[in-house]
């Protein structure tokens, strides 16, 4: 088992940034790959950004690409996302999630461990 917990959401004004944290421990040498993942109410949850544990390679959703950066310190098994010119669509609950199968996977489907959540809002 994994266990992951999320730190960092908040309040920001349009224009903002905001760093996410997610610290996982258990049998964390299992994971493959990290990723964030964002729920709007009413929506589906969606692909954010991804990472992979050994090499580090990143992976982005379009909507976010050049103002988010996910990346990963291995040594505190902890993933981060920065995020950079926050808008107003960028709120919602954002979750970290981890993957023993696959790597830097968009699906949802394909991480078995979840975070609770962290809500992010951004004001305009």
């Amino acid at each position: 088992q994994v266990q992951l917990v999320e730190s960092g959401g908040g309040l920001v004004q349009a224009g903002g940034s905001l760093r996410l944290s997610c610290a996982a421990s258990g049998r964390t040498f299992s994971i493959l790959s990290m990723g964030w993942f964002r729920q709007a109410p009413g929506a589906e949850r969606e692909f954010v950004a991804a990472i992979s544990r050994s090499a580090g390679v990143a992976s982005y959703a379009d909507s976010v690409k050049g103002r988010f950066t996910i990346s990963r310190d291995n040594a505190k098994n902890t993933v981060y996302l920065q995020m950079n010119s926050l808008k107003s669509g960028d709120t919602a609950v954002y979750y970290c999630a981890a993957s023993s199968t696959g790597l830097n996977s968009r699906r949802v489907g394909e991480y078995l461990y979840w975070g609770q959540g962290t809500q992010v809002t951004v004001s305009s």
